[in-house]
């Protein structure tokens, strides 16, 4: 019995938009089995060697032990640029599912009682990506990963009263240092095991509570998870086969004094990279100190306040709603123990265009980072249609204020108007272009009969 309730629970795909987290989940393995193998062939150390490879350009070239191997893993190594560049997309993909699967709990509530732990558990899960991806990036310790460290540099600067002293920590007395790159390793080792512990936990709680669904589901395939995972593999296979990514022997070994031009990060910090670009000049002045908000506001603030309001919304929605609905039809206030069954029972998924502010709200803070991550190539765009950068930069600084205002308004309305259509629908039936002609000599459509929703219960944990 407990099998049975077990494969019941367990991932059914009963529509399309359930296939982001094992997207996430299947990505990960990949990045878990590659990591793994790379683990055999690098070498986390800083110290000077001379690099005697079969890339001729760099040989005689003094480089770090870290970039050594990585350029042995990639060139000599049979398979070994398919493993690194298979793990490479997979990271990609990886926060990608995050942030899809993130966006779909949104727009459908399905962040609500009793999911709402594995809504923090996917926020946790961005957040955690994001800063496995950037410690690994770093690991190479080529000219890419060396910008990326100046940047790390200037933000940890930034920071008030501990910005110094976890300085000294991550690069020692002087910048880079000769120990960051093994600081990044075990920050990146630790940040996969949590990642690891983090989906088991998610697992446990599907299994618990069940999948939500629809009001209008497909039946449900319980085979469709051997699929998802033949699917997302066999695609992170194909992407590192045939499309080359962080080629480090093009980038040369990382140098103090340089960086290398026309680089931008992964496509999950542009929006950061976007914020420092169109960010003013701003720094405040107390007493003896400096603070930099060009630096602090875009890669500290902004980010800080966009974890917050992820994490704090099913809260703050849940207590919105209590206290909109604390008494009855009758007038009566509600007990404690009866909000909180009424808020368990919410186990069918919305639709986005029933929830028009939260779906406006969505829409909003996409374009708010759809914005803010053009803001990065805010030079590509002045070179390409010829215009000055100082211009492309003043319109970003309005268009991320302005921007998700409007995307707000239209969406809203566009909800509204979707709601008033299935009123229409459901009242009078859908048109079907069939002609009938009356008795006294007049022409009308024939309507279709309005369909009743069968609603289905979801799978729940029995409470």
């Amino acid at each position: 019995m407990r099998s049975l309730v077990a494969r019941r629970r367990s991932f059914q795909f009963s529509h399309w938009s359930f296939m982001f987290a094992e997207i996430a989940i299947w990505s990960f393995v990949v990045l878990t089995v590659t990591g793994a193998v790379m683990m055999l062939f690098y070498n986390p150390s800083m110290s000077q060697v001379t690099y005697d490879g079969s890339y001729g350009p760099l040989r005689g070239h003094l480089v770090s032990k870290a970039f050594d191997s990585t350029m042995r893993l990639s060139l000599e190594v049979r398979g070994g640029l398919l493993i690194r560049q298979v793990h490479h997309w997979a990271a990609l993909v990886f926060v990608a599912a995050v942030v899809l699967q993130l966006l779909r709990m949104f727009l459908t509530g399905a962040f609500r009682r009793p999911r709402t732990r594995q809504w923090l558990i996917w926020v946790t899960l961005l957040a955690l990506g994001m800063a496995a991806g950037e410690s690994g990036n770093a690991l190479p310790d080529d000219m890419l990963s060396g910008g990326s460290l100046w940047l790390i540099m200037s933000v940890v600067q930034s920071i008030p009263v501990v910005g110094t002293w976890a300085l000294s920590l991550l690069f020692g007395p002087d910048f880079p240092g000769d120990s960051i790159i093994q600081v990044m390793y075990g920050g990146h080792l630790l940040i996969s095991v949590v990642i690891a512990a983090l989906l088991i936990a998610r697992e446990l709680l599907v299994r618990r509570h069940g999948h939500s669904q629809f009001i209008a589901s497909l039946p449900t395939r319980p085979t469709a998870r051997p699929a998802m995972a033949l699917a997302t593999i066999g695609m992170l296979i194909i992407l590192g086969f045939g499309f080359q990514i962080a080629p480090i022997w093009l980038y040369g070994p990382a140098k103090p004094t340089q960086i290398s031009a026309g680089s931008v990060p992964d496509w999950y910090m542009g929006f950061l990279d976007g914020a420092l670009r169109i960010m003013p000049g701003w720094e405040l002045t107390l007493g003896d100190s400096t603070l930099s908000l060009a630096v602090l506001v875009p890669t500290l603030v902004i980010p800080g306040v966009f974890f917050t309001a992820l994490a704090a919304y099913p809260a703050a929605e849940r207590f919105l709603l209590s206290r909109r609905s604390r008494r009855d039809t009758l007038g009566r206030p509600k007990t404690t123990s009866r909000l909180a069954r009424e808020t368990l029972a919410h186990d069918l998924l919305d639709r986005p265009r029933e929830t028009p502010v939260k779906t406006a709200v969505a829409v909003a803070g996409v374009t708010f980072y759809g914005l803010l991550w053009a803001a990065a190539a805010n030079d590509q765009i002045a070179h390409q249609f010829h215009l000055a950068v100082e211009t492309v930069t003043v319109f970003f600084r309005f268009a991320v204020l302005i921007g998700p205002v409007v995307a707000f308004v239209i969406t809203r309305g566009i909800c509204l108007a979707l709601q008033q259509t299935d009123r229409h629908v459901a009242e009078h039936g859908a048109e079907t272009g069939i002609i009938t002609r009356s008795p006294d000599g007049g022409f009308h459509e024939r309507p279709a009969p309005p369909q009743q929703e069968r609603r289905e219960p979801a799978i729940t944990s029995g409470r």
